[in-house]
């Protein structure tokens, strides 16, 4: 399976038949490194319904005919503007072919550019029984700690801009907590408010837990 970091919070998950393609903000992201039109999806899943994170769902389940698995208040909206949606609530999961998906806390908020009010969520992600950990947008809180209780986790993909989510410090934590063999840290950089250092963050997990931490520029690709 390749990790392939698409910026901001995006990324696809892809064996090269399946692609699993997680919070596709790409139009107006000034980090992204591949156009809307152009990136392949077989399912989209959306951790919650903020502009940064929704971005191109319609756009692209449209085009692809990809299923959408998000949270049932935001599946509700985009099943009324005629996508395919699964809609699962915190805790439910959702099988596929190619796997599962959980939908776990996350501790944010949430309304979509229509307005619709949701509830954050994390998903834990079995792609072909490689288990990714998508914190979504959240803050630290203790219960990090459950999610890899039953599945441990090959790959956390972790907020650390700040700001609008945890910082590099706060997920120092957060990693410690996940207990992830890998960690790929996103939502940073962006835009200024959420710069940060995230090769100090790579060497300060590195230092203090039993995860490794693999920074990734936009476009690039980690070969699990």
């Amino acid at each position: 399976m390749d990790i392939r970091f698409l910026g901001h919070a995006a990324f696809t998950l892809s064996d090269g038949d399946t692609t699993v393609l997680i919070d596709p903000f790409l139009t107006g992201n000034p980090k992204a490194a591949i156009a809307a039109e152009d990136v392949p999806a077989t399912t989209i899943l959306l951790t919650h319904g903020h502009g940064d994170h929704i971005g191109d769902t319609v756009a692209i389940a449209k085009r692809t005919g990809a299923q959408v698995v998000a949270i049932v208040e935001l599946a509700n909206e985009l099943g009324e503007e005629g996508v395919d949606v699964r809609d699962p609530n915190l805790g439910g999961t959702v099988k596929f072919d190619w796997g599962w998906v959980k939908l776990v806390p996350a501790w944010h908020t949430s309304t979509t550019p229509k307005g619709t009010v949701n509830t954050p969520a994390g998903m834990l992600i079995n792609f072909k029984d490689t288990i990714v950990y998508h914190l979504g947008d959240t803050c630290l809180f203790s219960d990090l700690q459950l999610v890899g209780k039953r599945h441990p986790i090959d790959y956390a993909l972790m907020c650390i801009g700040g700001h609008y989510t945890m910082d590099r410090v706060d997920a120092i934590e957060a990693a410690a907590l996940v207990g992830a063999k890998t960690v790929i840290p996103c939502h940073y950089n962006t835009f200024p408010p959420i710069e940060t250092d995230a090769h100090q963050f790579k060497s300060d997990v590195e230092s203090a837990t039993g995860s490794d931490v693999v920074v990734l520029d936009p476009g690039q690709v980690h070969a699990a």
